[in-house]
């Protein structure tokens, strides 16, 4: 069965997260796309433990094939003239150009939006970047962390009085990159149906992780009294009793009874009646230690029966090896086994989060790709010869496999 994006062709020259996250779910739909790597050690990601048993040396890490399941590779210098040849003549032919470099850095090589679109005038270029591709930092490098603090995130989370509490999902650099960027290219394709021409798509992470505060920042932009908003006393964020994690006998659940039926039934389900009108009151008041106490007497498997006896939107709280083995992630297909040449058992990885009805996407339609393991079949699509393949490749222009490679995540 096609994808929904069957017959779009993506030139991915980005690595490491936010690209590769953008381009899986692009590929895990139908797209074509095609992993432009240098000549080197290619993406980092390759490099990075834990390593699949029996797999090709550069498509062997786990967290690599996490994120170019679907993809294919081609090695490539881009600094030299031949290189850029090359990749103008692809893009000619391409859809999208999807890159995460520091902005400018393509333009210096003489491969940037302009000298792009002049090849193909249809091209959508996606672009993400730390902090857009204008504006004060736009040449300063960052990771999720810089961003989430630049943009408010950070500063947020945690408890009152507290230090600011990192989140283990990288949510500026996949949410306010990735997501974003998905968005973009697919609404810059929409609009070429209709106009007949691509455009530039400019992710900034910071500016996306910052939009996931849309409701927060309203409330901080329009408040008259013009109080700042602090870490511990946001309703959503742990200063609410009836909307916290609370500690069992043996772990944690998580209590959401932020409508007041909710809360209402929770409060009768348990017998405490007269906390029904304490809903809102904050921690460390007497009642949120009597709802302390109430929870740490019973055990999170009792709590689970109790939540599905009482609808008051209290769940477990799982850690992640338990979620992953949990009866909803196996009836959403949300682990998926990757048919991985050389792998002595399927490589479990996450599955896609979009269901679509009629087109689903398919995680399993190519493997990960050996660095450079296409740049033949690549090139000889693109009109090279063979003659003129091994020319590049004595050149130093392209390369297929490597031979005994090896590199280093932190390299």
């Amino acid at each position: 069965m096609s994808g929904p994006l069957t017959g779009l062709k993506v030139l991915d020259l980005s690595r490491l997260l936010p690209g590769p996250f953008c381009s899986l779910m692009l590929a895990d739909l139908g797209a074509d796309v095609l992993k432009v790597e240098d000549t080197g050690m290619g993406d980092y990601v390759r490099w990075s433990p834990p390593y699949v048993e029996g797999v090709e040396e550069s498509a062997r890490s786990a967290l690599f094939l996490s994120l170019n399941r679907n993809k294919r590779s081609l090695r490539l210098d881009l600094k030299s003239e031949q290189g850029k040849e090359v990749l103008l003549r692809l893009a000619r032919d391409a859809d999208v150009l999807l890159e995460s470099f520091r902005p400018g850095v393509l333009d210096r090589l003489g491969v940037g939006y302009d000298r792009l679109r002049q090849e193909n005038p249809g091209l959508v270029y996606c672009a993400i970047s730390g902090y857009g591709q204008d504006g004060p930092l736009r040449d300063r490098a960052g990771h999720d962390m810089n961003y989430l603090g630049l943009g408010g995130m950070l500063a947020l989370t945690g408890e009152a009085g507290g230090p600011p509490v990192q989140n283990a999902g990288q949510v500026a650099d996949v949410g306010g990159g990735a997501l974003m960027a998905a968005i973009g290219i697919l609404a810059a394709l929409r609009e070429r149906d209709r106009s007949g021409e691509g455009q530039l798509v400019d992710i900034s992470m910071t500016d996306g992780a910052l939009s996931w505060l849309a409701m927060l920042a309203a409330q901080q932009l329009n408040d008259p009294s013009g109080a700042p908003l602090r870490r511990g006393g946001l309703p959503l964020s742990g200063s609410l009793l009836c909307y916290r994690p609370y500690a069992c006998a043996d772990g944690w659940v998580t209590l959401g009874a932020l409508e007041p039926k909710f809360w209402q039934a929770w409060c009768r389900g348990v017998g405490r009646e007269d906390l029904i009108e304490r809903q809102f009151e904050t921690p460390g008041s007497d009642a949120h230690r009597e709802v302390e106490g109430i929870f740490a007497a019973r055990t999170r498997d009792q709590w689970q029966a109790f939540a599905a006896e009482h609808d008051c939107c209290m769940e477990p709280l799982l850690e992640l090896d338990e979620a992953l083995d949990s009866e909803l992630v196996a009836a959403r297909e949300m682990v998926v086994e990757l048919d991985q040449p050389g792998a002595v058992e399927p490589v479990r990885l996450l599955g896609l989060p979009i269901k679509l009805s009629r087109t689903p996407g398919d995680p399993n339609r190519a493997p990960g790709p050996a660095l450079g393991g296409d740049t033949d079949a690549v090139l000889v699509a693109a009109g090279y010869s063979e003659e003129q393949i091994e020319a590049l490749k004595e050149a130093g222009v392209v390369a297929g496999p490597p031979v005994g490679a090896q590199g280093s995540f932190l390299g």
